[in-house]
């Protein structure tokens, strides 16, 4: 039993009090069957006035129960020889089950059933999330005695209380675990009664103060300063003198933001976010300058090679002519070339080396590494980011800085929520230049129309991008293939050369399809979407995304941004097959509705939670169990704000709350 506990991560009384039902059932009455709707949990007594078992469609026990008011069928698709003794004609039985229509009235799908006339609960029946073996009434023994072993006594003084007008932690408690007939049952099952929001408030509160936790944790560690030069022959300076383009105001912001983080002598952790397009990478370029012109090594790691292919030739354009070594390193470069680049990594003689996981594998040993940049950070997991900070420890315990970037914009709760104990950056405007792309909604069976005018594009000189989502036939989807297209499309499209890329080619060949590609010399790309980040092609003006309502609506807008790069009118095409799901319906239309990428973000969080904008920090241990960030916004401002308050003023306060909440979930510090 102890190991079936442990699964639901019970272990504690503590952690058993605050195991609270997923719903609840109303065993308080019995209820007449003429009153019974489908749809209904409902609880009935009567007798049994007919049984039997059919054989048609299949061999299923049925019997018919019949109290003053009406008769109600029931039906056991498998069931035991102890069940056909019990429907037997003339016994009485307590029957409990959800009410359906069936072909001859309602009826109930393998019931519960019980001793007629027993007392009746006082209480609606709690039902919690449990694991194979487990059952029920085990769970409800058990977390009873830990109601009567463990201390309720409120973390929180009295005045707060009141003032934010919660109710007590131990009246929340014993609501949630035995609410009584009279209380406001759909209030429970929606999370809105009183007792909810007061077990809401709390799981905030601790995720704030243990973020707050982490984030004070971080600024005790030390890291080498590195002041930002103000001579005009700074590597900064002259970097921005070179660049053919002016900086736009959001970017000379977060610069500003983390120059002045790298000139501190605590680790920068820094989140850097900012729509597709908008200038990242010349960010990350000053920010690993200011740390190179100190003497320090800095590594950039993508999670493909076709991004990180993307950032090393774009640093080493803009570096390498100012005397800064800029170094590459991915699981494709030969055994010469990467024992060439471990010698300058491991002398201090490569100053910015770009790469894929390689940079975290043994036998990468960095001279004076300073300054981390991680980009797309939510595709790496906890423990890879960390791998690759420790590579940048040192013997007097220095650690290096750390710049994530994402373009994948947070919205603001979710920040608020999730990323606390990170100082977040925003590049929120585009480069002037940038043309607005242009969505289009097409239905499939306009596919050949759309062939068509992929024709006419490709003799005007521009590219398209073709995008399917498999690369091989699926037996479980039937979506257009990425190998069958690239067919399909060299067909149709006489004398113009159709290119597929996909993540299962080798990595060698896959950079000479998104060279040629660049070069002009590939006018179609079908790819999958490992052209979702990173590639950079100004010439690209029409992108056709195949099956666009199976993306999610980050990738959706990811994808959308490969286009738009250079000075031509840009259009993307979702090519979607009917009919549509609800969700599908409201991911497309928000793609058609607006180019936001926060409000798209934010859309994204509404439809499906916080998911992948997580990312890593979704492993292992559930950040939030009760809280929804859909609904409980204020909650999470009201949270935020007592956090701080009670971090400046009453320590004892946090150390009690944290002791309750977070006891078994170290994670949340670690992540």
């Amino acid at each position: 039993m102890r190991a079936k506990f442990e699964r639901l991560g019970l272990t504690s009384p503590e952690s058993f009090v605050l195991h609270l039902p997923i719903r609840y059932e109303d065993e308080t009455q019995i209820q007449d069957i003429v009153t019974l709707r489908p749809g209904m949990l409902a609880q009935v007594e009567g007798e049994v006035v007919r049984s039997d078992i059919v054989l048609k469609p299949r061999r299923q026990l049925t019997a018919t129960l019949k109290d003053d008011s009406a008769e109600i069928a029931l039906r056991w698709l498998t069931f035991y020889p102890s069940q056909l003794s019990q429907m037997q004609t003339g016994k009485r039985w307590r029957v409990r089950g959800e009410v359906r229509g069936g072909l001859y009235g309602f009826e109930m799908i393998h019931p519960r059933i019980s001793t007629p006339g027993a007392p009746l609960s006082a209480a609606l029946t709690p039902v919690y999330p449990t694991t194979e073996g487990l059952s029920q009434p085990s769970l409800r023994k058990a977390i009873t005695q830990a109601l009567s072993a463990t201390n309720l006594q409120d973390t929180l003084p009295a005045h707060l209380l009141k003032q934010l007008e919660l109710m007590s932690f131990e009246q929340a408690i014993r609501t949630l675990h035995g609410p009584t007939p009279d209380m406001d049952a759909q209030a429970l099952m929606e999370h809105a009664h009183p007792a909810w929001i007061r077990i809401k408030f709390d799981e905030l509160l601790a995720q704030q103060l243990s973020l707050a936790a982490a984030r004070t944790a971080r600024q005790s560690k030390r890291a080498r300063a590195f002041p930002l030069r103000p001579s005009t022959n700074s590597l900064c300076s002259k970097l921005k003198e070179a660049l053919p383009f002016a900086l736009t105001g959001a970017q000379l912001r977060v610069c500003h933001e983390i120059a002045t983080d790298l000139e501190r002598t605590y680790p920068m952790y820094r989140l850097l976010q900012g729509d597709v397009g908008s200038g990242k990478t010349i960010v990350a370029a000053l920010a690993a300058l200011q740390a190179i012109e100190q003497g320090a090594q800095v590594a950039l790691m993508a999670p493909t090679e076709i991004l990180a292919e993307q950032h090393y030739v774009k640093l080493k354009f803009w570096c390498e002519p100012l005397g800064v070594k800029v170094t590459w390193l991915a699981g494709s470069v030969t055994a010469k070339a990467r024992r060439e680049a471990l010698q300058d990594i491991g002398s201090g003689h490569a100053k910015l080396i770009v790469g894929t996981q390689a940079l975290i594998q043994e036998g990468v040993d960095f001279h004076s590494l300073g300054l981390i940049i991680v980009d797309e950070q939510h595709r790496f997991g906890v423990t890879q980011r960390l791998t690759l900070s420790l590579k940048g420890e040192d013997d007097i315990a220095l650690v290096p800085h750390q710049l994530t970037m994402s373009a994948t914009p947070i919205p603001r709760t979710l920040a608020m929520t999730f990323y606390a104990d990170l100082e977040v950056s925003s590049i929120d405007e585009l480069p002037p230049g940038r043309t607005p792309v242009i969505t289009k909604l097409i239905a499939s069976d306009r596919r050949n129309e759309l062939i068509e005018h992929v024709a006419k594009a490709v003799a005007k000189g521009q590219q398209t991008y073709w995008v399917c989502p498999l690369v091989e036939e699926s037996e479980a989807l039937d979506l257009q293939t990425a190998v069958d297209t690239h067919r399909d499309l060299s067909e149709a499209l006489v004398g113009i050369n159709v290119g597929l890329v996909h993540g299962r080619l080798p990595t060698a060949e896959k950079a000479q399809v998104m060279q040629a590609f660049r070069s002009g010399e590939i006018n179609v790309l079908v790819a999958t979407t490992v052209i979702e980040v990173g590639v950079d092609v100004p010439n690209a003006s029409l992108m056709v995304i195949e099956h666009a309502e199976r993306f999610g609506l980050a990738q959706l807008h990811q994808l959308r941004g490969r286009v738009g790069r250079g000075a031509l009118q840009s259009v993307c095409v979702l090519l979607y097959q009917t009919p549509l799901s609800m969700i599908a319906r409201q991911r497309l239309r928000a793609m058609y509705e607006t180019q936001d990428g926060f409000e798209i973000a934010q859309r994204d969080l509404d439809l499906r939670g916080p998911g992948e904008l997580l990312g890593a920090r979704q492993s292992g241990v559930s950040l939030l169990r009760f809280a929804d960030l859909a609904t409980d916004s204020a909650l999470v401002r009201m949270a935020r704000e007592v956090a701080t308050d009670l971090r400046k003023n009453s320590p004892e306060i946090v150390q009690l709350h944290l002791n309750r909440w977070m006891r078994g979930r170290e994670d949340y510090l670690r992540s």
